[in-house]
């Protein structure tokens, strides 16, 4: 999938149904015009998840293979996207589970900490007005970001389907397969530990 240009979907509903028609009557040109309108945000999704460009790619390869092999299938119940977009998460999701595992950061260095009096030490001062201006920043957005990757991997994805790519809790759990429980409190904790992250750069109201 070398070549890749983020493009943006299709613009009406209408024309996406109509996208979807020729590509279960086999109109090649309409797969065509299904990858360059869902590629770029296809990728963007698999590279927040992976955080390695040939893996991600590979990822969103094997969603369209997936998806185009499928589609007779597809009944259009929701957006064409947002379907595909299912799909490469938990194509990207395998791939991650086939990667070789190296040795994390513990979240618990990140998480609040608690006196006797069961009152928080130090804990994190108010973010002042301006930190809300700044996430829509550049800057700030990849501060985010590369905070989101320095989580361990299991908070770090939950946080990325829940927060980042919209995906419910009990869909979550099911991608994860782990229980609905298990997902709420690993956002929870992957809040935290977050928050901690960006505290030293918001609450100065800079990044």
């Amino acid at each position: 999938m070398d070549g890749m240009v983020p493009t943006k979907p299709s613009a009406t509903v209408a024309d996406e149904a109509a996208l979807l028609a020729r590509m279960q009557a086999g109109d090649d040109d309409a797969f065509d015009a299904c990858v360059r309108a869902h590629c770029g945000q296809l990728l963007a999704t698999a590279r927040r998840i992976l955080k390695n460009e040939e893996d991600a790619q590979d990822a969103v390869q094997e969603a369209f293979l997936s998806a185009f092999k499928e589609i007779g299938q597809f009944a259009g119940r929701s957006l064409l996207g947002t379907w595909l977009h299912r799909i490469v998460v938990n194509a990207a999701l395998c791939r991650l589970r086939s990667r070789r595992r190296h040795p994390e950061r513990s979240i618990e260095e990140l998480l609040p900490h608690f006196g006797e009096d069961e009152h928080q030490i130090d804990p994190p001062a108010p973010w002042q007005e301006a930190a809300g201006a700044l996430l829509l920043q550049k800057e700030a957005r990849e501060l985010v970001q590369r905070s989101i990757a320095q989580l361990p991997e299991i908070y770090r994805i939950v946080l990325l389907l829940r927060d980042i790519e919209g995906v419910d809790t009990e869909e979550t759990a099911g991608m994860l397969e782990v229980s609905a429980g298990v997902v709420k409190t690993r956002l929870h904790r992957a809040r935290q530990a977050l928050r901690t992250l960006l505290d030293p750069y918001f609450r100065r109201g800079e990044a």
